[in-house]
């Protein structure tokens, strides 16, 4: 009887490492999902990188800003002042529009300027492993993004699509003049 249930716990034991399987986490630094990486230039010397001021960037249908500043609290996490930017774009439409809005903040209306930038892209998930899913790579439409403005005074000069090709986030996707 000893010998019976020294084997049976033998036997419990063995089954359980056995059926033990390697932990599936996706590792840090998997591609994933790119955004589109937008770089700011002075539109008087085209090579030349230049700030935005107090830039706030609105999905159209949403209320709030993207975050770019995630250790503020207050409405300044919607703010940045750098030279690029990363826009997400929809995994699950076709298109994605932004309202870019220079000097968000500004308690002088006349200041704020806001500009829209549309893009429409084809879609393709492509299998990354099991423990990451799919990601979703975009191939922009022709003469895209198509940028639009309510005013009669554009912040934004121009653009130029630099790569239509979102698959990943170590290039400039969209370079835009101001």
């Amino acid at each position: 009887m000893k010998k019976l249930k020294t084997f049976a716990i033998a036997f419990i034991l063995a089954n359980s490492f056995w059926s033990c399987e390697k932990d599936d986490i996706c590792p840090d630094g998997t591609p994933t999902t790119p955004s589109v990486i937008v770089e700011f230039y002075d539109v008087n010397d085209p090579t030349v990188l230049k700030n935005v001021t107090n830039l706030k960037v609105i999905a159209l249908g949403m209320t709030e800003g993207i975050v770019f500043n995630t250790a503020a609290q207050d409405d300044s996490r919607y703010l940045t002042n750098g030279n690029k930017i990363k826009l997400p774009l929809r995994t699950t439409e076709d298109n994605t529009t932004y309202r870019l809005i220079l000097n968000a903040n500004s308690t002088n209306p006349s200041l704020v300027n806001e500009d829209t930038l549309s893009f429409s892209y084809a879609r393709t998930d492509i299998y990354v492993s099991r423990a990451c899913g799919y990601k979703t790579v975009f191939q922009l439409n022709a003469d895209n993004p198509v940028l639009s403005t309510n005013d009669t005074n554009p912040w934004i000069g121009s653009k130029i699509t630099q790569q239509s090709n979102i698959q990943n986030e170590n290039q400039t996707h969209l370079k835009i003049y101001f």
